[in-house]
């Protein structure tokens, strides 16, 4: 069982509910240590005064602010504790919103409240239950660790959920921060009615259980690869942009292959092989026909709209695809030119 990271009351109105909280999340994060390069020896922070080259025990470090004039106000951490809020073991709560309001910029850690003991379940239930089913969320502050922290109480998978919020002036302006936003710039209703159909073609139920973290994954098969004297296979670099000029032949070909049953395959059976692979070895095997032939194959292409020859381009793997041009995708198409190799 997980120990509680706080304990405490939650208030609201005259209702008094004693409460510990327990962390939500766990990272899954490889830890690495600190060595000097060539050697196995650790690098290690230790706590030194600059003046002494010593260094302090944990039990006899204060805090200092810096009043700018080469002089500190040293303050205690007992002397934080005695001006918290509440002595730092109350969540009051001020008020009631709907959940959904709540603009998800602001939610940072979650967390999960429990009641102190069996005798306080009935009075924990009844919080649980209003907040689910009204949808509204307790807004209420209260002080951690010598931190005060602005908080959203929910009910969440049968708990009582705390979510800890971003002040309002922690929040940026996007618009003062981000210089590269479009402005006035808008789409054509035919390139948005088509982003909107890839996004319902592309659209899946949410299961989280299904996600899992491959950079991590990557990072244990470094280390076993390192450990055996292997190597590992670097992963390939990021898609180039969409081409502005080309973009509705890329959102049409977007559709055309999320909607091919090669998609849909892809989608329910993970760790086939995929149909462009098979479509490299026969493409291969053609490689030494004759000039004729890429000849008729050319012709055959060159009937083929833009979107088409994308679709096929796509399939086939060819880089830098959304950057070409009509003639350049039937010349990488084309088998004997380099990508043609790979098409069908």
């Amino acid at each position: 069982m997980a120990r509680s990271v706080w304990s405490g009351v939650i208030t609201f109105g005259l209702v008094t509910v004693p409460v510990q909280l327990f962390t939500a999340t766990e990272t899954h994060t490889i830890h690495f240590h600190q060595l000097q390069r060539g050697t196995s020896d650790r690098v290690r922070n230790r706590r030194v005064n600059e003046h002494t080259g010593e260094e302090v025990p944990f039990d006899e470090i204060v805090k200092g602010f810096d009043t700018g004039e080469g002089e500190y106000v040293v303050v205690d951490p007992e002397e934080l504790d005695d001006i918290a809020p509440g002595r730092s073991r109350a969540i009051d709560i001020s008020g009631f919103v709907d959940l959904d309001s709540i603009d998800p910029v602001y939610f940072d850690r979650t967390y999960y409240l429990g009641p102190k003991g069996k005798e306080y379940a009935k009075v924990y239930a009844l919080l649980r239950e209003a907040l689910e089913s009204e949808r509204k969320a307790g807004i209420a502050t209260f002080v951690m660790r010598s931190h005060e922290y602005l908080v959203a109480l929910e009910a969440e998978g049968g708990v009582l959920a705390l979510h800890t919020l971003h002040w309002a002036d922690e929040v940026r302006d996007p618009g003062k921060e981000i210089g590269s936003l479009p402005g006035k710039a808008k789409a054509t209703s035919s390139e948005l009615k088509m982003a909107r159909q890839l996004i319902d073609t592309l659209s899946i139920d949410w299961k989280p259980d299904q996600w899992h973290d491959t950079f991590q994954e990557k990072v244990a098969q470094l280390l076993k690869a390192k450990q055996a004297g292997d190597s590992v296979e670097k992963a390939k670099p990021p898609p180039k942009s969409t081409n502005v000029v080309d973009l509705m032949e890329a959102l049409q070909a977007s559709v055309d292959r999320a909607r091919s049953p090669k998609a849909q395959g892809k989608k329910s059976a993970t760790g086939t092989r995929r149909p462009a692979q098979r479509r490299t070895t026969a493409a291969s095997a053609r490689g030494g026909k004759s000039a004729g032939k890429r000849t008729s194959t050319t012709a055959a292409l060159r009937d083929l709209t833009k979107a088409e020859l994308y679709q096929r381009a796509a399939d086939a793997d060819v880089p830098g695809r959304s950057s070409m041009n009509r003639d350049e995708l039937i010349h990488a198409l084309t088998p004997g030119t380099g990508h043609g190799a790979r098409a069908s």
